[in-house]
This record gives C-alpha cells, structure tokens and sequence, in this order.
C-alpha cells in the first residue's frame, strides 16, 4: 500500500485532490521569483550585473518595477547590497548574490536548459553555459541523496511532515 492510499484509508477523503495546498513549497517559491523580471534580475546578476544601471540597460525594465523587485529579492535574502563609489559621484548600491541565492541556479539552469531545447532560435542558444574549470557544457540533473540520477517517471511524491487535508466544507 503507497502512502497517498494510507491517508485516503485513515481520512475517506483523497489526499491529491483533498489536500491542503495552502503550504506547498512550489506555490511560496512562486510568490517570490514567479515573476519574469525577477528571473531575469537572477540571471544578470549570475551574467556579472551588479548595478540598477546595468540592469536598467541590459533588461529594459521599467525603474519602478525594477526597483521592487531588487527591493524584494534583497528583503528575502536572495541578494543583498553592498557600497560602491564612482570617482567624483555619490555612494550607490551593488547588488550581489547569497548563498540563499545561490541555491535558485539549479532551477533557473533548469529553465534555461529547457529553453534551448524547445524555445531557441533556430541557429541555437544566445548564451552557452560551460564549466569554468574544464569548458564542459553544465546540464542540469535530478539525482537522489544518494547520487542516482533519476528520471521524472521514477519521482515519486509522498506525504511530508506538514502534509495535512483541506478542513471539510
């Protein structure tokens, strides 16, 4: 017996359609870099933009929007800023990456690799990512705590420990 059928044998309710959703790890995720210029905010910054110039230049975002999105990515620990002056100007910030946002590569590779696969132009990817050490391509891959990779159709989802039904209505 799996663990979904144990819940709907303790509950008589089926836990993939009567869960509870309102704690899902993905949907919070979401909330916070679920927005295209948030991702592509990631992006430049892992490309070496630093600067709101840079990414006001580079991405065409309008300042507004910018400005709170980089407010909001450093709110949540994903960057953070650090002082940086100009000769002859003001001190302004540069926004560099945390560990926090560093954790965000592999799903943000994930999208890039999927978008060359079925979204490039026909003479291929803008941008290739190697390995700065040997100049290899850098896939991204799903592999278990033990070091398997694993393919989508061998994921199997089972209830965690802040799993919990939707009240009955």
């Amino acid at each position: 017996m799996d663990a979904w059928t144990e819940v709907l044998e303790d509950t008589g309710m089926d836990p993939r359609l009567d869960r509870d959703t309102s704690n899902c790890s993905i949907a919070r995720t979401l909330e916070i870099v679920g927005e295209k210029w948030t991702i592509l905010i990631l992006r430049e910054v892992w490309y070496g933009s630093s600067r709101f110039g840079d990414f006001e230049r580079v991405l065409g975002c309008p300042r507004n929007l910018l400005a709170a999105r980089l407010r909001m990515l450093v709110e949540e620990g994903i960057l953070a800023t650090e002082t940086y002056k100009e000769p002859g100007s003001r001190s302004r910030p540069k926004y560099v990456i945390t560990p926090k946002g560093v954790d965000l590569v592999p799903a943000v590779m994930g999208l890039l690799q999927w978008g060359d696969r079925y979204r490039a132009d026909p003479e291929g990817p803008a941008v290739l990512t190697r390995h700065r050490e040997c100049g290899a391509h850098v896939d991204v891959e799903i592999r278990c705590e033990r070091g398997h990779p694993v393919q989508a159709e061998d994921i199997e989802s089972v209830p965690g420990p802040a799993f919990r039904m939707r009240s009955p209505e």
